[in-house]
């Protein structure tokens, strides 16, 4: 194996909230299991229910719901309730997982109707998705995968994951391999550890990151329990000599919003910050951060989202609102949201006919208490600052200000083009993301497939958008307005004018973005922007609750 195959497997402290989802664990997935291929034969439990595959005939999902090869026991702690689990088999979980593509995958058309024998649950999950693909080449479907249900609870609610507090970039993958920090968490091992962002790991446990073997560096860089000690030799920022030091891994809790600041220029005060998940706890800190920089009287803003895979929809339509105010988007919609067609006006899922998305002015009840009115800044204007990472719900931020009229200005690289969402769904304890809708803002537009590129993007690939192709600067911290990126942005606000195209389209990455089980069980090679950082793929999503 001589590619650094980065592992996305993390430990995540266990805890539960209001998703209406079952929380449970799961044993982690071996290599066969998480990749797809056939593995173990589907073999029934003596309690299990009769079930069987019949070629084009497809029962209702509820018919195998809940019905296990490995039944939890006990009371959900997210429900207070008895699990719903009941004896079944592996047959049945693949059924039902059929049979739910069938009812609410996308394109359900495009799916083949493969017979589950020879599967396991989630080698048969991994072929349940179309293979079809975008006009740039690149897969369709990027996003089918799985994650244990305890897992997905906790990171979406509080952001906790076990690590040092460092996000890693990789600036390449493959021998002569290159990692360096991208930015770390207050309060963190890695903050303890006086790192900063652009260090360079040159050893981990004295395994060599260039050539080394990649499963040691890959143990190290993303330890799965917390208590894991681990030396690293680093590089820091324009030093000549080296140095080590040895972190323990813990269960670091991720602060989405920061770096909340103000530049003044000669035409008006500029805010900045940097917004990194959408999660739960993001909604008070981007409260917060709004009530700072309206105070401060700014007249432009730079969203910093190049890190933001995305997360709860509604946290990134309160984000818009509150940039564009009420003025704007009164009466206006954030999303759309269209299921297959076999849904034309209904939600399959919450039944409910189907509605848009507004722009919220209120507080959802994330982490304020709902109906509390949001602050706005009221701007026709905003800098965005972006790359592959840029994922999703921040992608549906870009996308609903350029609805109604916002002048939207890119400044980095091509977002991952992901319209498309889905609501959660548990089984068996594990938790299924599937394809079952796509978003379109309040003009009818969602087709960034190929993502948005800024103006001058060498590749021309994507949904073009005013701005400047810039590569991601680790020479300086972010939010320093020397880094090219953030400087990128004042220049352009500035002259309108841009610094030569550096920065990435998906024609420039080596491979296609994988986002299958196998991401969460074995670690995949992930497509690389100048220094990408490697996320779960829970965390590059959109989800509704």
């Amino acid at each position: 194996m001589n590619t650094l195959a980065i592992f996305a497997k993390r430990a995540i402290a266990l805890s539960c909230a209001f998703i209406l989802i079952g929380c449970g664990a799961r044993a982690g997935v071996g290599l066969d299991e998480a990749s797809g291929s056939p593995g173990a034969t589907a073999a029934t439990t003596a309690a299990a229910t009769e079930v069987s595959y019949v070629a084009g005939t497809y029962l209702a999902s509820s018919n195998y719901q809940n019905l296990c090869a490995a039944p939890r026991t006990g009371t959900d702690p997210n429900t207070a309730l008895p699990y719903p689990d009941q004896p079944g088999s592996t047959l049945a979980e693949q059924l039902w997982l059929r049979s739910w593509t069938n009812e609410l995958y996308f394109w359900y058309r495009e799916v083949p109707d493969t017979d589950p024998a020879g599967f396991t649950t989630l080698g048969y999950f991994n072929v349940l998705k179309t293979s079809a693909v975008t006009l740039s080449g690149k897969p369709k479907d990027q996003f089918h995968f799985t994650y244990p249900t305890s897992v997905w609870l906790a990171l979406s609610q509080s952001g906790v994951q076990t690590g040092y507090g460092a996000e890693w970039a990789l600036l390449s993958k493959t021998p002569p391999r290159k990692v360096v920090v991208a930015f770390i968490e207050g309060g963190s091992p890695a903050a303890a550890a006086n790192i900063r962002r652009g260090a360079q790991v040159l050893t981990i446990d004295g395994v060599d990151l260039a050539t080394g073997n990649a499963d040691s560096l890959n143990a190290g860089l993303y330890p799965n329990n917390a208590g894991e000690l681990h030396k690293f030799e680093l590089l820091d920022p324009g030093a000549t000599i080296s140095r080590t030091v040895t972190m323990v891994s813990a269960n670091v809790t991720s602060t989405p919003v920061s770096n909340v600041k103000t530049v003044a220029s000669g035409s008006g005060t500029v805010g900045y910050m940097l917004f990194n998940d959408h999660i739960a706890t993001a909604e008070s800190e981007l409260i917060a951060a709004v009530n700072q920089l309206k105070a401060a009287n700014i007249g432009d803003l730079v969203l910093d989202i190049r890190y933001n895979g995305g997360g709860y929809l509604a946290i990134a339509s309160e984000l818009a609102y509150m940039i564009a105010g009420a003025a704007r988007t009164n009466g206006r919609t954030f999303e759309n949201i269209q299921f297959s067609d076999k849904y034309p006006t209904s939600d399959p899922v919450t039944g409910q006919i189907l509605a848009p998305t507004p722009f919220y002015d209120q507080s959802q009840n994330f982490s304020v208490a709902s109906g509390q009115a949001l602050p706005t800044l009221d701007l026709s204007t905003v800098y965005v600052l972006t790359s592959a990472e840029t994922c999703s719900a921040s992608e549906s931020i870009m996308n609903s200000l350029r609805g109604v009229g916002v002048q939207v200005i890119q400044i980095g690289s091509t977002t991952c083009g992901k319209p498309y969402g889905f609501y959660p769904q548990d089984n068996c304890g594990t938790t299924y993301f599937s394809i079952e809708f796509k978003g379109v803002n309040d003009a009818g537009f969602g087709g960034y497939t190929d993502g948005f590129s800024p103006g001058n993007t060498a590749a021309n690939v994507g949904t073009l958008v005013p701005g400047c192709s810039v590569g991601d600067d680790f020479t300086h911290d972010l939010g320093d307005p020397l880094e090219g990126l953030f400087a990128a942005a004042l220049r352009y606000r500035a002259t309108a004018t841009c610094p030569a195209a550096s920065g990435f389209a998906p024609a420039n990455l080596a491979m296609p973005r994988d986002e299958s089980s196998t991401a969460q069980a074995t670690g995949v090679d992930l497509p690389l922007d100048g220094g990408a950082i490697v996320k779960p793929p829970l965390r590059e999503n959109r989800w509704y609750r």
